[in-house]
């Protein structure tokens, strides 16, 4: 049985970065897309639904809206039945039809680079747009999903954090400037083949000795051996 010393923050985040350097150098969206307004499209439609659905859906999307003038000229019958298979179809094509057409009369068409210029389109949030400004526009912002709320808590990168803001505000403290954008993969990743919220793979994970929730998972094994 492995047995973890007592970490200080900055240590646990230096060895966290520090492995996944290491193990995974390169992390990117699993969403498909090929432009900044597919992957705003896409992000939108990928809020509590799975990358794979999102990815089955959006390449005909594409085709049939290739841009934000097609999306802003359509209306929700036409639109439905292509997301239709998406989770909460009718709020999303709702937003979808509004932001193509904010993007049109405000932003000439174009996806904006700003936190407050993003979440004034329909269905852009905080994390969307902290997902836009990341990887379309290179900016150190962390979006934080479920799957980084949770790991971020169960490595211990993160205390008492009951917010997405108080989790990305306590992550940006200590990642460097730099890894912001790519730890957000990281722990998105981690979170989804890893780290899984119900039965997490502890025996495979390699962050275990850094983890505050394997740390007590141990002391009550221990305590109940």
């Amino acid at each position: 049985m492995t047995f973890i010393c007592p970490m200080k923050k900055q240590e646990r985040f230096e060895k966290v970065i520090a492995y996944f350097l290491e193990h995974q150098p390169i992390a990117e969206t699993e969403l498909q897309y090929h432009n900044p307004y597919q992957l705003l499209v896409a992000v939108i439609l990928s809020a509590q639904c799975t990358d794979k659905r999102v990815n089955m859906v959006t390449p005909e999307l594409f085709k049939i809206f290739p841009t934000p003038q097609k999306l802003a000229n359509t209306d929700f019958d036409t639109l439905f039945p292509y997301i239709k298979s998406i989770s909460y179809p009718n709020n999303k094509a709702k937003h979808l039809l509004g932001m193509g057409q904010l993007l049109m009369e405000k932003f000439n068409g174009k996806v904006p680079s700003t936190l407050e210029e993003l979440i004034q389109l329909p269905g852009v949030g905080r994390k969307t747009a902290n997902v836009i400004m990341s990887v379309v526009f290179d900016k150190p912002t962390m979006a934080v999903d479920t799957h980084v709320f949770r790991v971020s808590a169960r490595l211990g990168l993160t205390t008492n954090a009951k917010t997405p803001l108080a989790t990305e505000l306590q992550l940006i403290k200590f990642i460097p400037e730099e890894f912001i954008a790519t730890a957000h993969h990281w722990l998105i990743l981690h979170g989804r083949y890893t780290c899984l919220a119900r039965s997490p793979k502890c025996a495979e994970c390699g962050l275990k000795d850094y983890c505050k929730y394997f740390e007590k998972k141990q002391k009550k094994e221990l305590k109940e051996a």
